[in-house]
């Protein structure tokens, strides 16, 4: 596996350590990760995301979502019934798994349900109103404002 310097991309770019951080954990993420759970992620509004999980064979209680550090981490572990069934064919895994996704700035989770073997997790950006674009007023260069008072030096 290559190793890239991004050194120089600090040096030349102010405010986007970000991207350069994105850039940094998808060149070390590993290539050969568990797939296991498959998950959609679906764009279902301007600044709305769905994470649909699919958990067959997982209770609600088995399952815990949680934020932390703008990241969202899902788990599953299911209790130990092995000693009372005997399998002949067992299709269904049940086995315990973590899932994490990075989450961008300003977006949280507004809610989560289970139906169907399937996990819902929404998402929306809300972005604050002093982070909103907003239109500046461009004064002509020539021209006073009429209510500025003309200052004369006192001296």
């Amino acid at each position: 596996m290559r190793n890239f310097d991004l050194t120089p991309l600090y040096r030349a770019t102010v405010g986007f350590d970000q991207i350069a951080d994105l850039m940094d954990r998808a060149i070390a993420s590993d290539v050969g990760q568990n797939s296991y759970p498959p998950y959609n992620i679906e764009k279902v509004a301007d600044d709305g995301w769905r994470i649909s999980i699919a958990v067959a064979g997982f209770g609600e209680d088995d399952l815990a979502i949680e934020v932390k550090d703008r990241s969202l981490h899902i788990t599953a572990r299911k209790a130990d019934d092995e000693t009372q069934r005997k399998y002949l064919h067992r299709g269904i895994a049940t086995r315990a798994f973590e899932r994490r996704f990075h989450l961008a700035d300003h977006v949280r989770v507004t809610g989560a349900s289970h139906e169907n073997g399937m996990l819902h997790i929404d998402l929306t950006r809300e972005v604050p109103e002093a982070l909103k674009p907003r239109r500046i007023a461009i004064s002509a260069a020539g021209k006073k404002d009429a209510n500025l008072v003309d200052a004369k030096s006192v001296n």
